[in-house]
């Protein structure tokens, strides 16, 4: 399972998404087109008189219709939500349930017989109990231009992991956690943000949201991560750089203080973290329990000449705003092993605002066009060991996976991420489907089906667990007397929402 960080984000559709309806529709067809920057593609959606069997047919050639799906994908990122909809005539969290149970039980060609074909249901409706939204751009037009969407949504219902029934509350998650041997453990960003680290994307607060309003010239800010746009030119990471250099000191939250514990009692199979902090190592996390999937600042590789060295080398100049150079390149500049007579040669820098290269002219105005592209000292750039989006992830982290975890592992626990980025996104889907997953976080996620949802601050959750399961979670952070509420989420049995709200001297809260 070797891959590469993708480059970008999914491509948003929804802006780029029109609908064309003619009064007089040619052969009675109704086209709705959908244009992006790389795709363009129609979809005839047939007439009442020809729809009979059209949601079965999409079901049955769905092997054929790879250009509908991929057209439908695009859309249904911006119209899948995690909750459910108040504010549209959709089904309700329990009738949801039943309709997904149903769809897996009978299979989706009965499933369509017996929802839409029937009468029961309009398939405009139905899409809500899948998470979808009705797109604007459909509204209005008969209920069959809903069948392609709904097509996407059952499939994508099917291939998820079928959640395990059996575990459903708090108690299950405890006696999960006290019974395993090798848990698998994946973390993101949202376990660091009690430490004043912002994640990555949160409204407002992530850091990709900040970097949107600092006008680098950058058409994503996702680009900041992006290897060829670093190789291009190095200063738009590093005039940012120093607002995510970790400066911890040693410390660490509650949660990595839990994912320690559980290594320290002999159960932790593999942390599988996507920060690049490296706060792991302050919580006494060993590097044979850790994939760094995304890298780390520990380390530093000069990108001219593969010099390596200790991250905390670089920190000085990313602090200063300055591009850090490769010391070994620099030493061979000077002895002259770089261009023959000891002088330092220098390459031209990339200038974000007009878009133009730019040199400064000396008074060797002679040289040759090649000569004339040199303005940065041709020392290489030294590049934290962070995986940039386009390059590969560690040879580890496939490996580990592969040949090691998904044979042994007894228990999934995903901590302070949306799983949004392949292919770290892929682990839990890959790991076998029996195995018990846990999900804590914030919010939810709708694109796999976890077991049992624990929603909140991840450092309040896993302080409650460790208290109900008898564990110490000696931690500055987590008051000894801490009171939780939690409450279940209304249309579910799984998700369950923690609350901080004080001490017990402060208040008496009934546990579930």
């Amino acid at each position: 399972m070797k891959g590469k960080r993708p480059v970008g984000r999914p491509r948003k559709a929804w802006a780029a998404v029109k609908e064309v309806v003619n009064d007089e529709p040619e052969h009675g067809s109704v086209r709705v087109e959908i244009t992006d920057d790389q795709q363009v593609g129609h979809l005839n959606v047939r007439p009442h008189a020809q729809a009979r069997n059209e949601l079965e047919e999409r079901i049955n050639d769905l092997g054929e219709s790879w250009e509908t799906e991929s057209l439908f994908d695009d859309v249904i990122e911006d119209i899948s939500e995690d909750r459910f909809f108040d504010d549209v005539d959709a089904v309700t969290p329990e009738q949801a349930v039943r309709y997904r149970q149903q769809l897996r039980a009978i299979g989706p060609k009965e499933f369509c017989k017996a929802t839409v074909h029937s009468g029961a249901i309009t398939a405009k409706k139905l899409l809500t109990a899948f998470g979808i939204r009705p797109p604007a751009f459909l509204e209005g037009g008969p209920d069959e231009s809903y069948y392609g969407l709904l097509t996407l949504a059952l499939t994508r219902e099917l291939a998820k992991r079928a959640k395990l029934l059996k575990y459903n509350t708090i108690d299950d998650a405890v006696a999960l956690l006290k019974r395993s041997r090798n848990i698998v453990v994946l973390t993101g960003a949202g376990i660091s943000t009690s430490l004043g680290i912002p994640d990555f994307r949160s409204k407002e607060t992530g850091l990709y949201s900040q970097l949107e309003k600092l006008g680098l010239g950058i058409s994503d800010p996702q680009e900041v991560f992006n290897i060829d746009i670093f190789r291009d030119d190095p200063t738009i990471f590093y005039s940012v750089a120093k607002d995510i250099l970790p400066d911890t000191k040693g410390l660490y939250s509650p949660t990595h203080a839990f994912i320690a514990k559980l290594q320290n009692m002999g159960k932790l199979l593999t942390n599988y973290s996507q920060n690049i902090d490296n706060i792991e190592a302050n919580a006494g996390i060993r590097p044979e329990k850790l994939i760094q999937c995304h890298g780390s600042f520990a380390t530093a590789t000069c990108q001219k000449c593969g010099h390596r060295v200790k991250g905390d080398t670089i920190f000085a100049d990313i602090k200063a705003g300055r591009i850090p150079r490769c010391a070994k390149c620099i030493a061979g500049l000077r002895s002259g092993a770089g261009n023959g007579n000891g002088s330092v040669k220098r390459k031209r820098s990339y200038n974000r605002s007009n878009g133009k290269k730019s040199r400064r002219r000396s008074s060797d105005d002679d040289d040759d066009d090649d000569d004339e592209q040199y303005d940065i000292p041709a020392a290489g750039v030294m590049k934290p060991d962070i995986t940039f989006f386009g390059e590969e992830l560690p040879d580890e982290f496939s490996q580990r996976l592969v040949k090691h975890d998904r044979d042994l592992v007894d228990l999934v626990i995903v901590i302070g991420t949306s799983l949004k980025v392949a292919p770290v996104s892929e682990v839990v889907p890959y790991l076998p489907p029996h195995i018990p997953q846990i999900y804590i976080s914030r919010t939810p996620v709708s694109h796999i089906n976890f077991d049992i949802d624990l929603l909140g601050d991840c450092d309040v959750i896993v302080a409650e667990l460790c208290r109900r399961a008898g564990w110490d979670l000696e931690h500055h952070m987590v008051a000894p007397d801490q009171v939780v509420d939690i409450r279940l989420e209304e249309g579910y049995k799984s998700r369950h929402v923690f609350t901080a709200v004080g001490s017990s001297s402060q208040s008496t809260t009934p546990g579930l």
